[in-house]
Order: structure tokens, then sequence, then C-alpha cells
């Protein structure tokens, strides 16, 4: 395991970049996701339609199909940022369609006479879901959510593939293939490093699951 251990700073390296392409995948999905979920759920027939549109579109289309939009077909529209930016882009559209489809089961988990009271009061329909449906349906979507989380941060080592640079993948590939190291040792560090993301990801989300289940 020397090709680990004598490269320890370029893993650790790749870590911190495949952190950041995770966190910031997390925060847009989940916001983009809930925005989703309100459009489907709207009375309003166009924004449901652009909601069932957007979920069957990204559930439907292979994440490396969306990337490879992202990446190559943006900038022939006059788009042009960096492939970090791509990446997260495409992670984040992708996996929104799935944040939406699990907070979507929560708001119908919650009981009809919860929006009727809401309107009862003056409420109307954007801030009955904000203040009375939202805050309890998010209690139910916690393990579906959590479960799309997790697989958000494994489909992030598709996104390094794309020339994202300085990632975990890369890492592997300046290992392997520039380096000429030997190839099971270099992934078994980088499966380990996905593992110190996903770990304590769950861990979180586990402790968050028992806090909601006390307060329901």
């Amino acid at each position: 395991m020397s090709a680990v251990t004598d490269n320890l700073g370029l893993f650790f390296g790749g870590y911190l970049r495949s952190l950041s392409i995770c966190l910031w995948a997390l925060v847009g999905s989940l916001v983009l996701g809930v925005l989703v979920a309100a459009c489907r759920v709207s009375p309003v027939p166009p924004l449901r339609a652009f909601g069932a549109f957007w979920v069957t579109t990204f559930r439907n289309t292979p994440l490396s199909v969306v990337l490879f939009f992202c990446a190559f077909g943006l900038p022939e529209l006059g788009i042009n940022r960096s492939f970090f930016f791509f990446g997260v882009l495409g992670l984040v559209l992708y996996t929104s369609a799935f944040v939406c489809e699990a907070v979507r089961s929560g708001i119908n988990s919650v009981s009809a006479g919860q929006a009727e009271a809401a309107r009862s009061i003056g409420l109307n329909f954007s801030q009955g879901l904000r203040y009375v449906v939202l805050p309890q349906a998010l209690r139910t979507v916690v393990p579906p959510l959590g479960s799309v989380i997790i697989a958000m941060f494994k489909n992030s080592a598709v996104v390094g593939a794309f020339g994202v640079g300085g990632d975990l993948w890369s890492t592997g590939q300046t290992l392997t293939s520039a380096r000429g190291l030997e190839t099971l040792p270099v992934f078994v560090g980088i499966a380990f490093f996905y593992l110190m993301i996903t770990l304590p990801a769950g861990a979180i989300l586990q402790i968050v699951e028992r806090k909601v289940a006390i307060a329901r």
C-alpha cells in the first residue's frame, strides 16, 4: 500500500475536491428539488406540467448524458464556465429530480386537512406549503432523502471523469497513468477516501432521522 501512503497529500487534496463537489451539489439539489416538488403539487396546471416534465426528463436520462450536455453542450450555446461548474450543475440537475419525488411523497403524506386549515386562516398556497405542509412533510422524507444524498455522493465519482481536475478520480488517473503505479492499491485508496465522505454522511443522516422520530 505504499502507493497510498507515499501519496497521502495527493489523495487528501482529491478528497477535499470531491467533498467540495458533493457539498455544492447537495445544497443545489436540495433547493432545486424542493422548488420542483412545489411545482409538482401546485394548483397551477402549467407549473404541475413543468414539474412532471422535469422529473420525467432527468429521472430517465443517464447521468453521463446530463454531464455530457452540461460540459460540451452548454459551451455551444455560449455558456462558458469551468468543468467544475458544469460537473456540479449536471449532478444538481440529475439529483434534483429524485429529491423532488422524495419531497413530493412527504407532501402527499400530510393530511389534506392541514392545507385546508392553512387556507382557513388566510394563508395562500405558497405560504401554507412553506409554513404548514413542508415542515411536517420533511420529517417523513429523511430516510428516502438520505438514500438519494448518499447516491449523489457516489455519483460524484462520475463527475470527476469529465475533466473537473483535482478530485479523487483524477488523482487515481494521475497515479496510475502518469506515474505508472499499480492500479489496485490506488483504487483501494480512492475507495477508502470516498468512504470518508459517505460513512460520516450516513451517520449524520441517522442522527437526524432519530431526532425527527422523537419529535414526531
